[in-house]
């Protein structure tokens, strides 16, 4: 006898690279069919589906301005018709403009907030309407609104907000079955965390830890695929993926 059933969907927003892509990964792993959601050049969001498939996943690439009402109802509209349906979101798109709060350019601060604190609003109000009971919603925070390092004042406002939404939204939706978490990493090392910080500077962040290590793009993927997945008693929360800095 042949199955009928499907299998769950999933929409991650800058699921082309770093974080984004490695929890994309994984989700298919987990044996969801996941929409690779980009801002950018399509080539690193067709080798992430590339890479899903080779794995044995399902995976479309679907361009997205995370800030854009439209493109994001688009990306959605992508997801149900291809798939069927959508049961998790992985909000994971987002930037980070570093500088002391007195030296910021403010248009640095407007870019920010309109990705990190628009799009998740964005984002967050397709995933309220779309996503089927049963489903989750997860948005990427930050261990720096804890952490408090300087010259992360900017960076650290956008994901207080995400952290915000991510709490009320998960009343919001009381009765539909839906949970609504954020996972707040700590320092992890992908390409954009990297690029430019001295030797020294990254000891130091690594020594933060009491495991005295980075995290990896896989440690914090293992998180989003407890969130989107068997932890459905964990909602309305703030995880912090730090390995113990705070």
């Amino acid at each position: 006898m042949t199955s009928t059933t499907t299998p769950r969907v999933a929409v991650v927003t800058g699921g082309s690279g770093g974080i984004g892509r490695v929890a994309a990964e994984r989700l298919a792993t987990d044996g969801l069919a996941v929409a690779v959601a980009y801002a950018g050049s399509p080539a690193p969001a067709a080798e992430a589906v590339r890479a899903i498939e080779k794995a044995g996943g399902t995976a479309v690439a679907v361009k997205a301005d995370v800030a854009d009402e439209a493109e994001v109802a688009a990306l959605f509209d992508a997801a149900e018709e291809r798939f069927g349906g959508v049961d998790v979101v992985v909000h994971a798109a987002g930037i980070m403009l570093l500088a002391p709060l007195a030296e910021l350019d403010l248009a640095d601060f407007d870019r920010m907030h309109r990705v990190n604190v628009r799009g998740t609003f964005i984002v967050g109000r397709q995933a309220a309407r779309r996503v089927r009971p049963g489903g989750a919603i997860v948005n990427f925070s930050s261990s720096v609104t804890r952490i408090a390092l300087p010259g992360y004042a900017a960076y650290a406002a956008t994901k207080g907000a995400v952290d915000a939404m991510t709490l009320i939204l998960a009343k919001e939706l009381r009765g539909r079955d839906i949970t609504v978490n954020a996972v707040a990493p700590g320092p992890t090392a992908t390409a954009l965390f990297l690029e430019g910080k001295p030797d020294a500077a990254v000891e130091h962040l690594a020594k933060m830890s009491p495991l005295e290590r980075l995290g990896t793009p896989e440690d914090i993927a293992e998180v989003v695929s407890f969130l989107a997945g068997p932890a459905r008693w964990i909602n309305g929360q703030v995880l912090y993926a730090n390995g113990g800095v705070i």
